[in-house]
Protein backbone atom coordinates (compact mmCIF):
# COMPACT_ATOMS: atom_id res chain seq x y z
CA UNK A 1 0.00 0.00 0.00
CA UNK A 2 1.31 3.40 -1.11
CA UNK A 3 1.84 6.11 1.71
CA UNK A 4 -0.41 8.80 2.24
CA UNK A 5 0.82 12.51 3.91
CA UNK A 6 -1.39 14.52 5.37
CA UNK A 7 -2.14 16.93 7.89
CA UNK A 8 -5.06 17.12 10.53
CA UNK A 9 -7.13 18.67 10.47
CA UNK A 10 -7.12 22.37 11.87
CA UNK A 11 -8.51 26.19 12.31
CA UNK A 12 -6.57 29.23 13.33
CA UNK A 13 -7.90 31.50 16.46
CA UNK A 14 -6.94 34.53 15.92
CA UNK A 15 -8.58 36.16 19.56
CA UNK A 16 -11.83 36.20 21.09
CA UNK A 17 -11.70 33.05 23.31
CA UNK A 18 -15.08 33.00 23.49
CA UNK A 19 -15.80 32.23 20.10
CA UNK A 20 -13.87 29.12 19.51
CA UNK A 21 -16.27 26.58 20.78
CA UNK A 22 -18.21 28.18 17.45
CA UNK A 23 -15.28 28.11 15.28
CA UNK A 24 -14.32 24.27 16.20
CA UNK A 25 -17.72 22.92 15.77
CA UNK A 26 -17.71 25.08 11.97
CA UNK A 27 -14.55 23.74 11.37
CA UNK A 28 -16.14 19.75 12.10
CA UNK A 29 -12.80 19.25 14.69
CA UNK A 30 -12.86 16.26 16.94
CA UNK A 31 -12.04 16.34 20.76
CA UNK A 32 -9.37 16.12 22.10
CA UNK A 33 -7.77 19.11 20.23
CA UNK A 34 -3.72 19.96 20.54
CA UNK A 35 -3.42 24.11 20.92
CA UNK A 36 -0.49 25.20 19.92
CA UNK A 37 0.59 29.07 19.99
CA UNK A 38 0.36 30.60 16.63
CA UNK A 39 3.62 32.81 16.69
CA UNK A 40 6.78 31.15 17.70
CA UNK A 41 9.31 33.56 18.89
CA UNK A 42 12.13 31.39 20.76
CA UNK A 43 10.64 31.96 24.24
CA UNK A 44 9.66 28.77 26.25
CA UNK A 45 6.06 30.28 25.92
CA UNK A 46 6.06 29.90 22.12
CA UNK A 47 7.04 25.89 22.86
CA UNK A 48 3.72 25.64 25.41
CA UNK A 49 1.65 22.91 23.65
CA UNK A 50 -1.97 22.04 25.57
CA UNK A 51 -4.31 19.27 25.07
CA UNK A 52 -8.14 20.29 25.17
CA UNK A 53 -10.33 17.51 26.05
CA UNK A 54 -14.14 19.20 26.22
CA UNK A 55 -15.81 21.89 24.44
CA UNK A 56 -16.57 24.04 27.84
CA UNK A 57 -13.01 24.22 28.14
CA UNK A 58 -11.93 25.70 25.03
CA UNK A 59 -13.38 29.40 25.98
CA UNK A 60 -10.23 28.82 28.37
CA UNK A 61 -7.16 28.81 25.74
CA UNK A 62 -5.23 31.92 24.71
CA UNK A 63 -5.34 33.16 21.19
CA UNK A 64 -3.92 33.72 19.04
CA UNK A 65 -3.52 29.93 18.23
CA UNK A 66 -3.25 27.13 15.92
CA UNK A 67 -6.45 23.76 17.13
CA UNK A 68 -5.29 20.74 15.67
CA UNK A 69 -6.98 17.39 16.25
CA UNK A 70 -4.84 14.89 17.80
CA UNK A 71 -3.68 11.98 16.22
CA UNK A 72 -2.74 8.58 18.20
CA UNK A 73 0.79 8.06 16.78
CA UNK A 74 2.62 5.44 19.37
CA UNK A 75 4.17 8.64 21.67
CA UNK A 76 6.95 9.19 18.52
CA UNK A 77 6.98 11.75 16.96
CA UNK A 78 9.67 12.17 13.71
CA UNK A 79 11.86 15.25 13.08
CA UNK A 80 12.91 15.73 9.02
CA UNK A 81 15.69 18.04 8.51
CA UNK A 82 16.26 19.31 5.64
CA UNK A 83 19.73 21.35 4.47
CA UNK A 84 19.36 21.66 0.69
CA UNK A 85 18.67 18.09 -0.74
CA UNK A 86 20.00 16.45 2.45
CA UNK A 87 17.51 15.05 4.96
CA UNK A 88 17.93 13.76 8.34
CA UNK A 89 15.36 12.18 10.38
CA UNK A 90 15.72 11.87 14.00
CA UNK A 91 12.96 9.91 16.60
CA UNK A 92 11.62 12.36 19.31
CA UNK A 93 9.47 11.15 22.33
CA UNK A 94 6.14 12.84 22.15
CA UNK A 95 2.82 13.06 23.68
CA UNK A 96 1.33 9.65 24.80
CA UNK A 97 -1.86 8.32 22.58
CA UNK A 98 -5.24 9.22 23.90
CA UNK A 99 -7.35 6.25 24.94
CA UNK A 100 -11.07 5.34 25.77
CA UNK A 101 -10.56 6.11 29.45
CA UNK A 102 -8.70 9.12 28.63
CA UNK A 103 -11.87 10.48 26.70
CA UNK A 104 -14.46 9.78 29.24
CA UNK A 105 -12.89 10.81 32.59
CA UNK A 106 -10.64 13.64 31.52
CA UNK A 107 -12.22 16.97 30.82
CA UNK A 108 -10.14 20.58 30.34
CA UNK A 109 -6.83 22.07 29.48
CA UNK A 110 -4.40 20.02 30.25
CA UNK A 111 -0.37 21.65 29.51
CA UNK A 112 1.55 19.08 28.16
CA UNK A 113 5.76 19.11 28.68
CA UNK A 114 7.82 20.44 26.36
CA UNK A 115 7.95 17.96 23.44
CA UNK A 116 10.53 16.88 20.24
CA UNK A 117 13.47 18.57 22.16
CA UNK A 118 16.63 16.82 22.01
CA UNK A 119 16.21 15.93 25.60
CA UNK A 120 13.19 13.31 24.20
CA UNK A 121 15.41 11.69 22.25
CA UNK A 122 13.90 7.93 21.60
CA UNK A 123 16.66 6.84 18.83
CA UNK A 124 18.02 4.14 20.76
CA UNK A 125 14.84 3.81 23.03
CA UNK A 126 14.25 0.08 22.68
CA UNK A 127 10.23 0.45 20.70
CA UNK A 128 7.68 -1.51 19.10
CA UNK A 129 10.02 -1.63 15.76
CA UNK A 130 6.32 -0.85 14.02
CA UNK A 131 6.48 2.49 15.91
CA UNK A 132 10.04 2.98 15.37
CA UNK A 133 10.39 2.57 11.74
CA UNK A 134 11.23 5.57 10.32
CA UNK A 135 9.40 7.07 7.37
CA UNK A 136 10.66 5.39 3.93
CA UNK A 137 13.73 7.49 2.31
CA UNK A 138 12.03 7.68 -0.92
CA UNK A 139 8.54 9.41 0.57
CA UNK A 140 11.05 11.94 2.16
CA UNK A 141 12.95 12.83 -0.89
CA UNK A 142 9.63 13.29 -2.59
CA UNK A 143 8.06 15.10 0.18
CA UNK A 144 11.11 17.42 0.53
CA UNK A 145 11.69 18.23 -3.37
CA UNK A 146 7.65 19.28 -2.99
CA UNK A 147 8.02 21.32 -0.37
CA UNK A 148 10.88 23.40 -1.40
CA UNK A 149 9.64 23.98 -4.32
CA UNK A 150 6.13 25.74 -2.96
CA UNK A 151 8.09 26.99 0.11
CA UNK A 152 10.93 28.49 -1.39
CA UNK A 153 13.12 27.25 1.19
CA UNK A 154 15.73 24.78 1.58
CA UNK A 155 16.63 25.15 5.25
CA UNK A 156 13.79 23.49 7.43
CA UNK A 157 12.63 20.78 9.26
CA UNK A 158 9.18 18.72 9.19
CA UNK A 159 7.55 17.49 12.26
CA UNK A 160 5.85 14.50 11.01
CA UNK A 161 3.88 11.35 12.50
CA UNK A 162 3.23 7.65 11.54
CA UNK A 163 -1.37 7.48 12.76
CA UNK A 164 -0.90 4.25 14.84
CA UNK A 165 -2.69 1.14 12.63
CA UNK A 166 -3.40 3.84 10.32
CA UNK A 167 -1.31 1.89 7.19
CA UNK A 168 1.59 3.95 6.89
CA UNK A 169 -0.73 7.36 6.78
CA UNK A 170 1.64 10.00 8.25
CA UNK A 171 0.92 13.85 9.20
CA UNK A 172 2.38 16.56 9.04
CA UNK A 173 1.82 18.86 11.96
CA UNK A 174 4.51 21.15 11.93
CA UNK A 175 6.79 23.06 9.84
CA UNK A 176 10.04 24.71 10.77
CA UNK A 177 11.84 27.45 9.20
CA UNK A 178 15.94 27.82 9.90
CA UNK A 179 15.14 25.16 12.67
CA UNK A 180 17.95 24.73 15.98
CA UNK A 181 20.48 22.27 13.85
CA UNK A 182 22.02 22.01 16.54
CA UNK A 183 20.24 19.46 17.50
CA UNK A 184 20.83 16.90 14.85
CA UNK A 185 23.15 14.24 14.69
CA UNK A 186 26.29 15.45 12.38
CA UNK A 187 25.21 18.72 11.45
CA UNK A 188 28.55 20.56 11.28
CA UNK A 189 29.49 18.26 7.73
CA UNK A 190 26.38 18.64 6.26
CA UNK A 191 25.95 22.60 6.51
CA UNK A 192 29.44 22.90 5.17
CA UNK A 193 28.84 20.55 2.05
CA UNK A 194 25.54 22.58 1.49
CA UNK A 195 27.22 26.34 2.20
CA UNK A 196 30.16 24.48 -0.06
CA UNK A 197 27.07 23.82 -2.87
CA UNK A 198 26.13 27.36 -2.70
CA UNK A 199 29.31 28.64 -3.39
CA UNK A 200 30.33 26.40 -6.07
CA UNK A 201 26.92 27.51 -8.05
CA UNK A 202 27.15 30.79 -7.36
CA UNK A 203 31.11 30.67 -8.85
CA UNK A 204 29.41 28.70 -12.12
CA UNK A 205 26.99 31.44 -12.77
CA UNK A 206 29.48 33.75 -12.60
CA UNK A 207 31.22 31.99 -14.82
CA UNK A 208 28.57 31.71 -17.03
CA UNK A 209 26.91 35.63 -16.90
CA UNK A 210 24.13 34.44 -15.00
Amino acid sequence: MAEEVCTPRQVVIMKDPSSIPTAVAMAGLTLPLVAKPLVVDGTSKSHELSLAYDEASLSMLDPPLVLQEFVNHGGILFKVYIIGEAIQVVRRFSVPDVNTYDLLNNVGIYRLPRVSCAAASADHADLDPSIAELPPRPLLEKLSRELRGRLGLRLFNIDMIRELGGNDRYYIIDINYFPGYGKMPGYEHIFTDFLQSLGQHKYKRSLSGG
